[in-house]
């Protein structure tokens, strides 16, 4: 396979990402946090591409970012109102929810009831989000290694390995996100992020 790398602002860039995705190839982005891997959340076999590219594990589920709230509809078999409420507080932003996943979507994307979905705060994921539809997004680098914070870390690790790799130029990069499991009638911290989970009990708690 032979990567191509185009910038992010060149008018053809989202066209092309979306004709990747449609296909079930793999593409690379910039998002607020750090370059993305990502592909169709409802292709088993793109899926199975991801796993294979990272060496990752397939017991690992690959988290969903979305552009837009009804995006969710193909995600979720059900929509839990107090998760709504972070939704309002921190999206766009470094919020990664829990919630329980559709029974249509893959094995291959979780194999866990409940399915990772965040809103990135980053205006070319948005746009590319906007296009695709969902994706299913996990870092571009191979497990286990640096996860890379411009295009050329991106193509160090996975050139030859993804379809396409939209250049963002340089991240400033951030911390990864809280990850909140919502799937209950309390909220789980799942991992530390920039959002304090004691900030996420106060909305979840706020009648």
């Amino acid at each position: 396979m032979k990567t191509q790398l185009i910038s992010a602002t060149d008018p053809d860039a989202i066209h092309l990402a979306c004709e990747v995705v449609r296909v079930g190839g793999l593409i690379a982005f910039p998002t607020d946090t750090l370059y993305g891997l990502g592909c169709d959340p409802h292709s088993p076999t793109a899926l199975q591409k991801i796993y294979a590219a990272k060496g990752r594990a397939m017991s690992k589920a690959i988290p969903v970012l979305i552009s837009r709230p009804d995006q969710l509809n193909s995600l979720i078999s059900d929509f839990p109102e107090r998760a709504g409420k972070l939704m309002e507080q921190w999206w766009p932003g470094a919020l990664t929810l829990v919630l329980p996943k559709h029974a249509a979507l893959p094995q291959d994307l979780t194999p866990y009831p409940g399915l990772a979905v965040r809103m990135p705060d980053h205006a070319v994921a948005l746009a590319l989000l906007n296009q695709t539809g969902p994706l299913a997004v996990t870092s571009a680098n191979l497990s286990d290694h640096e996860n890379p914070r411009d295009a050329q870390g991106v193509l160090a690790q996975l050139n030859g390995l993804v379809d396409l790799v939209l250049d963002g130029g340089k991240l400033t990069g951030g911390q990864a996100s809280t990850i909140i499991d919502c799937m209950g009638n309390e909220p789980k911290l799942l991992r530390e992020g920039p959002i304090p989970f004691s900030e996420i009990l106060e909305r979840w708690y706020t009648k």
